[in-house]
This record gives structure tokens, sequence and C-alpha cells, in this order.
């Protein structure tokens, strides 16, 4: 081997090594209680991390591969986020707030903008056509668990007094709210939002563990109990995805037959993920340990 050739291999060896380095290496402390992840400016990552839960405490992190570091901060309780035409938006109770690329943060709609009373907005997704975002706001979140904080059985008396107050509204890039899904007693306390590859809506209810779907403009369960539903997502091939913040689980459906295989599962609460289809893998953050999981979408 001559001097060139050799001199060019190990440049090209440096360079991978340089790169290997480089990447983020999962899975990595934010801060406590992440809640949603999305990639954003610069192909960097963005957490919205709710800490203690105390009046502007929460803020949005920014994971790149020089490290973590506070973006913007000054918010309540920061939900599912998403990255639309060269902003940040995400969820935080009953208001959505705006990024933009230097981490200003402005009320992009209020709660007094809704058509109905909000109580708990949750999970953010984008509409499938740009022109705006999808929201979930979970309705009576105080009537689903008992006193040691769990969620009551589906045959009790207390879940037949739930209120069916959730709703999906959408928002587009002007601010206008309308109903995009009304109140069903199949979507008690929505938390997850998503849009399937036919512009569907899909729905992860929390309490019942429903993973709805709008087919024929008809809200409509696949097979399987996911209760504690948070995350729903679909890919490319037609694989569902639902994540369980209850069970700290993530499953894997199979869009014919609608069998759910187990991706993961032994995390303390598994929030709302971020499909990355070209890594072949699902950004999870676990809310109470702090951490982003990365998940291969084959077990």
């Amino acid at each position: 081997m001559g001097t060139k050739q050799i001199t060019f291999t190990v440049t090209l060896l440096w360079a991978f090594l340089a790169q290997a380095q480089s990447e983020i290496a999962f899975p990595i402390s934010v801060g406590m209680k992440p809640e949603s992840i999305t990639k954003g400016f610069h192909d960097n990552y963005y957490v919205t991390v709710m800490n203690a839960k105390e009046p502007g405490d929460g803020e949005l992190v920014e994971v790149s591969k020089n490290g973590i570091k506070v973006f913007a901060k000054g918010f309540n309780e920061p939900k599912g986020i998403v990255f639309l035409n060269g902003y940040l938006y995400f969820s935080d109770v009953t208001r959505i707030w705006k990024v933009d690329n230097e981490g200003k943060a402005s009320i992009f709609v209020d709660k007094a903008d809704f058509p109905k009373p909000v109580l708990y907005l949750n999970d953010v997704s984008l509409d499938g056509e740009g022109n705006g975002i999808f929201i979930a706001d979970m309705g009576a979140t105080e009537y689903m668990r008992d006193a040691n904080n769990n969620l009551w059985p589906l045959d009790s008396e207390e879940a037949k007094k739930i209120p069916a107050l959730g709703r999906i509204y959408h928002v587009d890039l002007e601010g206008h709210i309308t109903i995009q899904q009304d109140t069903s007693p199949l979507m008690l306390n929505p938390n997850g939002v998503g849009v399937d590859n036919n512009g569907n809506i899909m729905v992860a209810a929390f309490f019942k563990g429903n993973f709805l779907v709008t087919k024929d403009g008809v809200l409509t369960p696949l097979k399987g109990q996911f209760r504690g539903a948070d995350a729903v997502e679909q890919d490319s091939k037609g694989n569902y995805y639902v994540s369980s913040w209850v069970s700290g689980k993530v499953w894997k459906i199979d869009p014919i037959t609608e069998a759910s295989t187990l991706l993961i599962e032994g995390l303390a609460s598994a929030a709302d993920f971020y499909l990355e289809e070209d890594k072949d893998r699902l950004l999870v953050p676990d809310m109470m340990t702090g951490k982003i999981y990365a998940v291969p979408l084959k077990n």
C-alpha cells in the first residue's frame, strides 16, 4: 500500500471516528420531567421539560451534538411540541407557545381563543398538510385516578362518572381555531394526537387506553388496549406506534392484523415520542427519570 493510500485511509478513519464521537449518545438526561421531543432548528432536538410544576419553571431544552442547554424558559407545564415553518409550537395547560430560532417565545393562542372551554392541553401534532397543528385537550383529568393515583378500573362506578369533555382542535397558521373532533365516550381524556398516511386523525385515549383512528370520519378503535396511552404515530409503511405513560411501554401495531408487538418496557413513564424514521428509531422521553431513550423500530 502506497503512502498516499495510507494517508487517505487514515483520514477517512479519523473522519469516521470524529463523526461517531459527535453523535448524540442515547439515553441522555435532559432535566426534570421531560414530556415531548421533536427535531427543529439545525437538526437539533427540542424537549419540553416540566420541572417541578411550579408556575414559570417549565423549560424548552435544546439537545445537540454540542450538548444540552436551556433554549427558552418561563412556562408552566410545557407538553406536546412540533416544528413547523421555522417555529416551534408547544402546549402549556391552556395556551400554545410559539418559539423562534433565537429562543424568543410568544403566546400563539390562549385559553380565551378556543371555541369551547379548554382544561388541559396536551399533545400537539402537525396537520399533515403544513397548514397548522392539531391539539388534544384531555378534558377533566381530575376524575381519572383513585387516592393512590392509579387509574380507576374500567368497570368501576367511578369510571362511569368521568365526563367526556376532551376534544381535538385544529389551529391554522393565523391562529384560527376549530373543533376537529368533538367529545366522545371512546375518547375519554385524549392525550396523544397524530395524522395517519391517509390524513385521518389518530387519538390516544389515556383513560380507556383506546388507539382511535377516524376512519371515514368515525372514531374507530384499533385492537388492543393501552391504558395510559400517550403518543401515537404511523410510519411510511403503515405501522402504528403507541406509548403508555402508565405502564412505561411502547408498542408497534401491524396495520393489517392490528397485532401489537412490544418494543420496550421497564420505563418509568413513556411519554410523547418522536418518530425518526430515517434513523429507524423512536426517541422516547421517560418523564419520571428525566431521560430520552432511542428505541429501535424493530424489536
